[in-house]
């Protein structure tokens, strides 16, 4: 059964689950594989739970009409989506990057949800089985959708950006993150940029922080693997640059960030008055991520007010860039991700907030493959520098590292860190706790 008729089956029955556990009646199980998992063993059950068809890669003992055999139950997952997709006209929104991602993507969401009906990426269902069920949850009450999309070694982008067709997006920056797999930050920039060349070989419009000089290169890479005429490329940035149509600035970071913003025209010498903004956001490093969204909601005809308002009432979750007041601390929660781009931004953002005492909780930064010893040994030089009044590290890979300018104290894992606590019992102290979600230093929040 080839993919156009596959589709008009899923038409008849408009819902995959890939959980055997969750079989509504009259939808079709897919029979996903993965390392430790077959869901070819569970389709038969799958299908005596309600499910009408079940499409798997083996054969099975048991011989039904309700069987559908395909190569690749992925590929076809993949393939089905982007038949979705294409049933659609509206904007998809494509965006990926190494860091604020998922917070652009947020802020984008909020902006366009002023006037449109928005589709977004829930949570981070951001790879080659989170992009696909995204895209299936297209409706015709959507006007708009914003696709996040992850990676974590080369290709990774242009399989994603070759399921979910984006007719528009940005990246919102490259880092020093998943060397492991990408084997080089060179690696990253490529790979990151399938985004780029797959906009520029359609003629569709790009979003580009003209700050940022990796992402200046890379919108210069891929035009030059297109050799057409540049599509329309709208530049934000807090520089004076010529090129930027939406300009913002720090106002201050207290602890929450205030910025201002102005549309910009050098050409004509228009420039609107000053817009500002009070966010529920940590961090100066999130300004970018601000402008990403105004400038999209800007070409998407949200009005400024509209945009402000947006912005100013954006409350963040998921343990990314959160103040939280406790009983006896304050917390900045950053306790998702962790790189060294990310690291550095935090730990200079801490160092700019004008509160005392400061504490800090820092976890291990993962997948750096030859370079971990020198990115954690880099982590170690910043804190020393910034001379906080009480510094936790958490993970042994910070046991290589030269603490002699360092006053630390070292913990193996979360428990360590939760006993101490309970022994030392800090009270008073802003604490920024940034890590990995695989830290779980986002158990701590509780116990301060």
């Amino acid at each position: 059964m080839d993919i156009k008729e596959l589709y008009k089956l899923y038409q008849q029955h408009p819902c995959i689950t890939t959980d055997s556990r969750n079989c509504p009646e009259g939808s079709i199980f897919l029979a996903l594989k993965g390392a430790s998992f077959n869901g070819n063993d569970y389709a038969l059950a799958a299908l005596e739970k309600g499910c009408s068809y079940a499409i798997v890669s083996e054969e099975l003992k048991v011989k039904s009409e309700k069987l559908i055999p395909v190569r690749d139950t992925l590929q076809t997952y993949k393939d089905l989506a982007r038949e979705h997709r294409r049933q659609f006209s509206i904007p998809v929104i494509g965006i990926t990057g190494t860091n604020g991602k998922t917070t652009t993507k947020e802020l984008i969401r909020a902006v366009l949800a002023e006037c449109y009906n928005v589709m977004a990426t829930e949570g981070n269902f951001n790879n080659d089985v989170g992009v696909p069920k995204t895209l299936f949850r297209l409706n015709d009450e959507h006007d708009i959708a914003v696709v996040e999309m992850g990676a974590s070694h080369p290709g990774d982008i242009k399989t994603l950006v070759e399921t979910a067709e984006p007719n528009c997006g940005l990246i919102t920056n490259v880092g020093r993150a998943h060397l492991q797999g990408f084997g080089s930050f060179e690696g990253v920039c490529k790979t990151k940029g399938e985004l780029y060349d797959f906009l520029f070989a359609h003629d569709c419009p790009i979003f580009v922080n003209r700050d940022n000089e990796h992402l200046m290169k890379m919108v210069h890479d891929s035009w030059l693997k297109v050799h057409g005429e540049l599509p329309d490329i709208y530049y934000y940035g807090q520089s004076d640059n010529p090129d930027i149509l939406i300009r913002g600035e720090v106002i201050s970071c207290a602890p929450f960030l205030k910025f201002r913003w102005r549309e910009q025209d050098h050409e004509t010498g228009y420039e609107s008055e000053w817009q500002t903004v009070q966010t529920h956001l940590i961090g100066a490093y999130n300004l970018d991520n601000m402008l990403a969204a105004i400038t999209i909601g800007y070409v998407n005809n949200i009005p400024f007010e509209q945009i402000n308002h947006a912005l100013a009432n954006y409350v963040p979750s998921n343990n990314r860039s959160q103040m939280t007041v406790t009983e006896h601390n304050h917390l900045v929660v950053d306790a998702y991700n962790a790189n060294p781009t990310s690291m550095k931004a935090a730990i200079d953002n801490f160092c700019l907030m004008e509160v005392s005492p400061k504490m800090v909780i820092l976890g291990k930064m993962g997948e750096l493959g030859d370079v971990t010893e020198e990115e954690h040994q880099k982590v170690v030089d910043m804190l020393a520098a910034a001379h906080f009044d009480k510094v936790w590290l958490v993970g042994e890979e910070y046991n290589n590292c030269q603490l002699s300018t360092l006053n630390c104290q070292l913990f193996h894992d979360v428990e360590e860190v939760k006993a101490a606590i309970a022994h030392e019992q800090p009270q008073g102290y802003y604490i920024l706790i940034k890590g990995s979600n695989s830290n779980k230093l986002f158990e701590l929040p509780e116990r301060l």
